[in-house]
This record gives C-alpha cells, sequence and structure tokens, in this order.
C-alpha cells in the first residue's frame, strides 16, 4: 500500500507542476521541471512521506528515466548533432580536466595531513563526477576504502549535488552567460533550430487530448520496444562482462536504438514526444528531489563536507572558465557538466530546463564516455594525491 501511494505521488506531483506551470505565468517563466524539484524538495523535508519510501522513489526514478530518454530522441535530428560534435567533444575534454583540478585543490586544501583519507576519496569523487556511481564503486574496490568512509562520501556527495543541480537548473544560465557565449547553431538555418516546441500554454501540454492520445499510444510502443530490445542486449553484454557494465550499455542501447527509430519518417513524425518524454522527467524530478532529508545534513564532518564541497561545485567552476578560454556556449557547457557530475539521465532534465532538446543526444554521449573513462581518470588522480601529500 505504501509502495502504490508513494508512486501515485510521484505521478499526481509531476501533473501539479505541469498544472501550476499552465495556470500561472510567472510560475511557466521558471519551468514545470523546477517546480517540480521544489515539489519534491518541500516534501522530501516535510517527512510526510511513508516509511520506506526510498526504496520505492529510487525505484521510481529508476523507471521513468528508460521511458524519457528514447521519447525525448525520437524527434532526432542527426544533422544538428553532427555540427555540435566538435564543441562537445571540447566541453567534455574541459569537463574532465576540470574535475581533475577540483578534486587536487580541495585535497591541498583538506586532505593534505590525511591522505590515506581523501587520496582515495579524491580518486573516487574524480569517477563520480566524470562517470557516475558505477565508477565510484570500482573504485572503492579498487583504492581499498573502507565502508564507513564510502557511505559518509556518498551520502555528502548526494548532498552538495543537490546544491550543485538546483544552482545549474535555477540559475545556470543566466550565470554562465555573464563569461560564456549564448548557443547558437550557426550550422543549420534560422529557421530550423530543432529547440523545443512551446506547448506551455495547453494544460499538461495537450498530451491527453483526445487527437493526441493516439501519437501517444505509437510513441509508447516504440518507446516499450526499445526498452525490451536494449535491455536484452544490456544484460547480453553484461553476463559476459560483468554485472557493473549494465546500465551504462543499457543507456547507450537504447539512446542508440532510439535515434535509429527516429531516422524512419514515420516514428519522427509522431508527435508530442518530447512532452511525453518531459512528463517522464517530471516524475524522475519528483522522485530524485523528494529523499532529500534532514538527515543526509546531519553529524557533517566540516572538512570532509568542505572537500566534497570543493570538488563538485569546483568542478562546474573550472569546467566554465575552461570553456570560456575555448569559447563554448552556455547550453553545451552546463548540458555536458551535468552529464558528468549527475551522470546520462539528468542530461534532458537539464535541455528541458534549457528548452533546447538539440543537446540532448550529444550531452548523453558525454555522460557515456564519462562512464568508459571515469574509473582510469579516478584511479590516476588518487595515485597523484598520495604522490604529493
Amino acid at each position: 500500500m505504501a509502495e502504490t501511494l508513494t508512486v501515485a505521488y510521484c505521478v499526481a506531483a509531476a501533473l501539479a507542476a505541469m498544472w501550476l506551470t499552465w495556470r500561472f505565468k510567472p510560475l511557466r517563466r521558471l519551468g514545470d521541471i523546477l517546480i517540480a524539484y521544489v515539489i519534491g524538495c518541500a516534501v522530501g523535508l516535510s517527512g510526510i512521506l511513508p516509511e520506506g519510501a526510498g526504496a520505492t522513489l529510487t525505484g521510481v526514478a529508476a523507471a521513468a528515466i528508460p521511458l524519457a530518454i528514447p521519447l525525448m530522441l525520437l524527434s532526432s535530428d542527426i544533422g544538428a548533432w553532427a555540427r555540435l560534435a566538435p564543441a562537445f567533444a571540447k566541453s567534455l575534454t574541459a569537463g574532465v580536466a576540470g574535475c581533475a583540478a577540483a578534486v587536487v585543490t580541495g585535497f591541498l586544501i583538506y586532505g593534505r595531513e590525511n591522505p590515506d583519507v581523501y587520496a582515495p576519496m579524491g580518486g573516487m569523487l574524480t569517477g563520480l563526477y566524470t562517470g557516475g556511481t558505477a565508477n565510484q564503486a570500482s573504485l572503492k574496490v579498487a583504492l581499498g576504502v573502507p565502508d564507513n568512509i564510502y557511505i559518509v562520501s556518498h551520502a555528502y556527495s548526494i548532498a552538495v549535488s543537490a546544491i550543485y543541480l538546483v544552482f545549474v537548473i535555477f540559475f545556470g544560465r543566466r550565470v554562465l552567460g555573464l563569461i560564456l557565449p549564448r548557443f547558437a547553431d550557426a550550422a543549420a538555418p534560422a529557421d530550423d533550430h530543432d529547440t523545443l516546441a512551446d506547448h506551455s500554454g495547453e494544460p499538461f501540454y495537450g498530451l491527453f487530448r483526445r487527437r493526441n492520445l493516439g501519437d501517444l499510444g505509437r510513441a509508447m510502443c516504440v518507446t516499450l520496444g526499445v526498452i525490451a530490445l536494449g535491455g536484452a542486449l544490456a544484460w547480453g553484454v553484461a553476463r559476459v562482462a560483468g554485472g557493473g557494465v549494465f546500465q551504462a550499455v543499457f543507456i547507450l542501447t537504447i539512446s542508440l536504438l532510439a535515434v535509429c527509430a527516429a531516422q524512419s519518417k514515420r516514428v519522427r513524425g509522431i508527435g508530442r514526444t518530447y512532452e511525453a518524454g518531459t512528463f517522464f522527467i517530471l516524475i524522475f524530478s519528483v522522485a530524485v528531489s523528494s529523499q532529500v532529508n534532514a538527515k543526509t545534513m546531519s553529524d557533517i564532518d566540516g572538512s570532509l563536507f568542505g572537500f566534497i564541497t570543493v570538488a563538485t561545485l569546483g568542478a562546474l567552476a573550472a569546467h566554465v572558465l575552461l570553456n570560456a578560454l575555448l569559447r563554448i556556449d552556455t547550453d553545451t557547457t552546463l548540458v555536458s557538466s551535468i552529464a558528468l557530475i549527475c551522470s546520462p539521465p539528468f542530461v534532458p532534465v537539464m535541455a528541458g530546463a534549457l528548452g533546447n532538446k538539440t543537446v540532448i543526444g550529444p550531452g548523453i554521449a558525454v555522460g557515456l564516455i564519462g562512464y568508459a573513462v571515469g574509473t582510469y581518470v579516478g584511479f590516476g588522480v588518487a595515485q597523484l594525491l598520495w604522490a604529493i601529500a
């Protein structure tokens, strides 16, 4: 019963965010994704969710993303991706370098007196912020990190990542726009930008209007087919290479299959696929933000929290400065940063907040490359930290 209520809450809160941004124009300027995060944080901090809701919320978030990504990619323009690839490749390099620089800086401030704790933690944070939790877990084993240190670092990184996430979604484009150029796909005709159609003036994006239900059904059929095939392929690879690769292979596979499906004019002509994907992103946003609670911030180790804060926010700052030197635009910087620090599933969240779906495909690719190199970069950074201690 509690699980059913928690799932129903996530769906209802997502619908509430859509309704609020349709009903009130000032909220529409903020965007429904931001409203969903506010609702989720408020509910999580209130403590009104049933006991054990955290596991259900994690499951909802894990289920929403495989539905959202294919839907949001079914109208993909590969030509636009090709035009954006050079900028994203530069931003990826800058992001990895910036993360490593931030971790080293944090270590020099907080960790030189206790390198046996902070050096492996710096390696784990580098793996986490260039790849994801799978890289962090593998580095825990490779670097011999004790369970208690791993658990504390993971909890603190979640808390600081939440601060980072709120900043980049609420204020990222406005603040970064002061030093970075605006996004402009100069290679595309001015009237052919692959940005989001504005359906914010319609209740629930018009998804549930009778004339759109057929498209919604067809889109869900294609999406479920992509998920089934992608899951089967990822399972096969995981059986050979080890279970730890399942998530990365699964995300990569469903993304690739969705893009391939989008090259069919019949599929690409299905209406409101991006809006349907956004609905699942809202559910994901509610589920993730509702896990915020006061316990995460209790009994904080000041030095450890400071180190993780410098590593997280410093990674963003260093990434931005390097991209400013490379003249990389704001949208590319934000999407590639969130792909590295928060992992590929958050790319559609950022793209939705920016109102720019062109960056979803390249952004997911950045995150997946991060998955591939994160463990190696993290291990190298840990060795460097021990050497300079």
